[in-house]
């Protein structure tokens, strides 16, 4: 069944549709735990979508970037245009009861402690000064025994298991539920093995520090201030299976069919490039992000009503954004 918890996720949080001033940028990234910098090239991904001063857009698809790379380049972006939605690929958090473990009030605060070198021991798959963090699991080590059976949802934070696992669940949106449809739930915690979260979550959080610490607001943490004079760049958590829906995303042949469809029957996706396309059909990831580009476009004039959540374990949880979470 679908629990309370799960439909404050859904239903609370959920921003309604405003058909205010939208982003005059939107960008998606593909993200990435890599530790070496020429993995972070190849594999980090961006789509970037821009409304032009005569009205006509432009959208892009970039790699080439190392993680510190990525923050610099959207600060750069921010300063041009600070009417921006910024949505990466990784999980913002952990779940409330880890951060509570650690003495952390805030989401903030846990980023913090991450950078101070939690993160990189956590990631360590084997450590001769301090006991390796079992709950951190991953080839070679097998998912705790805390995690398995009645455990299994502690490892999950209440918008993973509502987007994973409750849709699959009596009451759930069967459209949501095909989406994750053969996809293995991953949790946070999982640093090892194909899809491994954490590693890039945790990675990522030194990105998302910096970036708030010069102005970018994050959701659900902060409500969008995309509408003000001063308007200030937002960040949102996303993940790439709620954009695409069930694809074989890993076979080129399904990347070219997926999008060949999507330009032919949807105006979303009509004006878009041979040459992006391109990108796209020849890079997993860079399907991603184009994808995930396309679908904040189609709901960009939600961007500006998403608000903090007032409910004290998603402050410190966050919220995967996801299409149409405004509607």
């Amino acid at each position: 069944m679908v629990t309370q918890k799960q439909k404050q996720v859904r239903r609370r949080d959920a921003p309604q549709d405003d058909k205010g001033l939208s982003p005059e940028r939107l960008v998606a990234i593909d993200w990435s735990g890599r530790v070496d910098a020429a993995g972070q090239r190849r594999h980090i991904w961006a789509g970037v979508w821009t409304r032009l001063a005569d009205g006509k857009v432009r959208v892009e698809l970039e790699a080439g970037r190392t993680r510190d790379e990525v923050a610099a380049w959207l600060i750069e972006l921010a300063r041009e245009t600070p009417r921006m939605v910024v949505s990466i690929d990784c999980c913002f958090s952990f779940p409330a009861w880890f951060l509570a473990e650690h003495g952390c009030a805030t989401v903030f605060d846990f980023w913090k402690h991450v950078v101070d070198g939690s993160g990189e021991r956590w990631l360590s798959r084997e450590c001769d000064e301090v006991a390796r963090d079992e709950r951190f699991w991953g080839a070679p080590h097998k998912r705790p025994a805390q995690f398995c059976g009645e455990g299994m949802p502690r490892m999950f934070r209440a918008t993973e298991f509502d987007n994973k696992i409750a849709q699959g669940l009596e009451g759930g949106d069967v459209v949501r539920a095909a989406k994750m449809r053969g996809i293995t739930p991953k949790s946070p915690f999982q640093i090892g093995g194909a899809g491994s979260v954490g590693t890039a979550s945790l990675r990522a959080m030194p990105v998302l520090l910096k970036l708030h610490a010069v102005g970018f607001r994050v959701w659900p943490f902060e409500g969008a201030k995309l509408q003000e004079r001063d308007a200030k760049p937002l960040l949102v958590e996303m993940y790439t299976r709620l954009m695409t829906g069930a694809v074989a995303k890993s076979n080129e042949s399904a990347r070219k069919s997926y999008l060949a469809a999507k330009r032919r029957n949807d105006a979303v996706f009509a004006g878009l490039t041979r040459a992006v396309l391109k990108k796209a059909e020849g890079s997993e990831d860079a399907f991603d992000a184009l994808v995930s580009t396309m679908e904040m476009v189609r709901y960009a004039e939600t961007f500006s009503s998403l608000r903090a959540t007032k409910d004290p374990v998603l402050k410190l949880e966050g919220i995967t954004w996801r299409p149409g979470i405004g509607r």
